[in-house]
């Protein structure tokens, strides 16, 4: 009997209806992990995406050499050795959880572990000061061939081709009277101005954009309190957007029970040292299907570093206790910067008695709205002379070193923000090293002679930048280190 043309259709349809839905309900399932196995059922597993930078890395998994970089395995749930490893780089090795239906990535970056030096000054440098947004380089010269040439100097941190061998520029010239070399100075929030201290008691401000001449500059010392309160003004903005950022009790943190709060620059990581014992809850931010796997530390000890994911509510330990602080150069030995002790009072000391003195530590980042809930009243905006937090019982010297303090950890402690916001540049007696932002893989990426108070990230974490003096009697530089 065969088949009328109208019922033939409707069985090829729902045939084909039936094939398609059900090859898709494959092709999803297989994409979230499920394998058939020998014995003929289905069972979940996981996606390692092992990816490097750069590419073509060998991939291990529990000391098996398995596969190369970039490439996707599936694997049965559970915990994996897995380590990437490339001639010439670092080796890279975490212990991986892996989850069925779920894809874990490496997202390892390699470091070289022979980089290549590279002079970015031949005139010397001093006292050098990053920018805000950390594109500049602010520093002294005092031994040029030409008298002309000593002075203050800025480095632009660009990479674009156009730019890519560019010299520093001079923005003001040293004379009897005004010695840039003994001056202290801090950027303007917007990076636009160079407030400097001099010795004599003389406060300059200069535009960073141009050469500026002395002899028509005034001296703002009598309106110096306003300036800053201004530029303080401008932080405590600032601050206040990224505090909403945080859960309610991390929130809470950064205002009572912890200090020296620097966001990453994707303002998705915090990194902070606590001031007090305080165990964070779980569930701050709603869970990710995939997050990191590494052991944290919800627990805080007074002292201790530590970084707050943002995205996935992990807190994890970076260093036990104060770091220790990697004073900025001032021009002449010996070096001196600006110090608290443990009761928070600024005072001078050397850089060896710094050294030897546990008591002392660098100046702190300040908190400029504990009520940052609330927005900044209307009359404090058109009249910023409240905002004093930074001159409170403090000499025009020591504001500027609490100043460099907002800007830069590197004015604290001898850790910073790498621009990936992964990872964490470190300065230790001896070298630069490099560690990820969960505490793994700490690499030393430069071992050789280098002034630990200077390693500064290129904008595009290309390379860092050091002084180094090779040779007593030699003029110490500015170097990079290339790691891309």
């Amino acid at each position: 009997m065969h088949l009328q043309k109208p019922t033939l259709r409707l069985i090829i349809f729902l045939s084909t209806l039936l094939f398609v839905a059900g090859g898709t309900i494959l092709m999803i399932r297989y994409a979230q992990g499920y394998r058939p196995t020998t014995t003929g059922t289905i069972k979940g597993t996981g996606l390692l995406s092992a990816n490097s930078f750069p590419t073509a890395g060998e991939v291990y998994i529990n000391d098996k050499l398995t596969t190369a970089t970039d490439n996707t395995l599936n694997l049965d749930p559970g915990q994996y050795q897995v380590t990437i490893k490339k001639d010439g780089y670092h080796s890279w090795s975490k212990l991986l959880t892996i989850t069925a239906e779920l894809v874990t990535a490496t997202n390892a970056q390699l470091f070289p572990a022979t980089p290549e030096l590279v002079p970015l000054t031949y005139t010397g440098s001093q006292n050098t000061v990053p920018s805000p947004d950390g594109t500049k380089l602010a520093f002294t010269v005092a031994s040029a061939s030409a008298t002309t040439k000593n002075g203050l100097y800025i480095q632009d941190l660009t990479s674009s081709p156009i730019s890519l061998n560019k010299t520093a520029r001079q923005i003001a010239r040293s004379d009897v009277n005004f010695d840039y070399t003994t001056s202290h100075y801090t950027w303007s929030p917007n990076g636009s101005e160079l407030l400097v201290a001099f010795t004599s008691g003389a406060h300059i401000l200069l535009d960073t954009t141009r050469f500026n001449d002395l002899t028509v500059l005034k001296d703002v010392t009598v309106r110096l309190p306003q300036i800053l309160s201004e530029w303080e003004l401008e932080l405590a903005r600032e601050e206040r957007v990224q505090l909403l950022k945080l859960p309610d009790f991390m929130a809470g943190v950064a205002t009572t029970s912890a200090t020296n709060l620097y966001f990453s620059p994707d303002a998705n990581r915090l990194l902070y040292q606590a001031t007090s014992a305080f165990t964070l809850p779980d569930g701050l931010v709603p869970a990710l299907p995939s997050s990191s796997t590494q052991i944290q530390s919800r627990s805080t000890n007074p002292g201790s570093w530590y970084i707050y994911d943002l995205k996935e509510d992990k807190n994890f330990l970076i260093a036990e206790g104060s770091l220790p602080k990697l004073c900025t150069s001032s021009a002449k030995a010996p070096e001196k910067c600006a110090l608290q002790d443990s009761k928070g009072v600024v005072r001078n000391a050397s850089q060896e008695t710094l050294q030897t003195q546990s008591s002392l530590r660098g100046p702190t980042k300040l908190i400029l709205l504990t009520n940052f809930l609330s927005p900044i009243p209307a009359e404090l905006v058109s009249s910023p002379s409240a905002f004093r937090t930074l001159q409170k019982d403090v000499t025009p010297i020591q504001s500027i070193a609490l100043f460099n303090a907002q800007y830069s950890p590197i004015f604290v402690g001898g850790i910073q923000w790498y621009p990936d916001s992964s990872h964490l540049l470190l300065g230790t007696a001896t070298g630069i090293a490099m560690m990820e932002y969960d505490g793994t893989n700490r690499v030393t990426i430069y071992g050789g002679p280098m002034d630990p108070s200077i390693i500064y990230p290129w904008p595009d974490g290309s390379k860092v930048i050091t002084r180094i003096q090779f040779s007593e009697g030699t003029i110490p530089n500015l170097y990079t280190i290339k790691l891309k």
